[in-house]
């Protein structure tokens, strides 16, 4: 089974979710992630999926059309308070709403950037631990 993660940026949830489904499912299966609107990996998301041993600095944001193809077997969308892209085709579809850890917020210190952040990384492990995708 193939999988893609999708959200609007591709920057920190889809990206996470990515390096965390290949940590977890191995080489069997194939996952990526990709976005409506990509930009870049986020060095937050980058930082916190390290401090679990994962490395994420090799992947990129991708716009969904480089992912689509017949051998995408699941979509998971994890976008909360904005609009999730759509991955065209009959496809099983999951949405996990995850609150989008990017903020601007000029209160919030360098550590609540990545409380945000490893928040929406464990959200996304659990998830991925407690769903059964095979």
């Amino acid at each position: 089974m193939n999988i893609v993660f999708l959200c609007v940026a591709n920057s920190s949830r889809s990206q996470m979710a990515e390096g965390l489904a290949r940590s977890m499912f191995g080489p069997d299966i194939k996952v990526t992630s990709a976005g409506s609107r990509p930009t870049r990996v986020n060095p937050n998301a980058i930082t916190v999926m390290r401090e679990i041993g994962i490395d994420i600095s090799g992947q990129h944001a991708k716009p969904i059309e480089s992912v689509l193809g017949d051998d995408v077997g699941l979509v998971i969308t994890l976008c909360a308070e904005e609009v999730c892209p759509v991955l065209p085709g009959t496809v099983r579809r999951l949405h996990w709403p995850i609150p989008d850890p990017v903020t601007d917020d000029p209160a919030l210190s360098e550590a609540d950037h990545l409380a945000r952040f490893r928040t929406a990384r464990d959200e996304i492990r659990a998830r991925l631990k407690s769903y059964s995708i095979f």
